[in-house]
């Protein structure tokens, strides 16, 4: 942005995405004085390498783009065929171990509504709430060998996706109980939850305003 406009352009982007994490929808503002024209994208595109793309880019003052979210959706990709295809490598999480179906969509029916995901966040943050309200969540079949897990809530904690998908891979192995899980949702503190689920098999889909 800087060598594009001329000046130092502060950023503020829409949701957070970790390191290994990947977004089909980010969204970010930015304020400037100087007129930007319908180009910017493309100019923007020619600086920013393989990994990032600019897709559109439309004038609107005084808007916010993490302030004035509403929500957030969130994918999460696991292959659970063997071997695992080249093609998926750094794109969804390998999961070559029984999968009880049944049990993660019970996992997910449980998630709507609001719930305390203290559970769900690592014990060192900087959160003072951890309510979150989840509008929709549920789990399908991408195709043959990737199962994917979707969720939508009004806001995330650090790690609140991965971490809710490495429990409910727990619950789909047969080594925690759906009873357990709806436990967790209640306030439990963050060890008696599952490990946290790689960042690779994650994806920031849209923001909603």
């Amino acid at each position: 942005m800087a060598r594009v406009i001329g000046e130092q352009i502060p950023l503020t982007v829409a949701g957070r995405t970790d390191a290994g994490v990947h977004a089909l929808g980010q969204v970010a503002s930015f304020e400037t004085a100087r007129p930007v024209a319908d180009t910017l994208p493309r100019a923007l595109n020619s600086l920013t390498g393989h990994d990032l793309a600019i897709t559109g880019l439309a004038e609107a003052p005084g808007f916010d783009a993490r302030r004035h979210a509403v929500s957030r959706r969130y994918r999460y990709r696991v292959e659970a065929a063997s071997p695992p295809s080249p093609f998926e490598h750094g794109r969804a999480l390998h999961w070559p171990y029984p999968l009880d179906r049944e049990a993660l969509g019970g996992c997910a029916a449980m998630l709507s509504g609001t719930h305390d995901f203290t559970a769900f966040t690592p014990t060192e943050t900087d959160h003072v709430r951890f309510e979150r309200e989840v509008l929709e969540a549920g789990w399908s079949d991408e195709d043959d060998r990737i199962v994917a897990f979707e969720i939508e809530a009004d806001a995330f904690m650090r790690n609140m996706v991965r971490i809710l998908v490495g429990t409910m891979l727990e619950v789909g192995g047969g080594r925690r109980g759906l009873a357990d899980f709806e436990r967790l949702l209640a306030g439990a503190p963050r060890p008696e939850a599952g490990p946290t689920a790689p960042a690779h098999g994650l994806y920031l889909l849209a923001v909603s305003y």
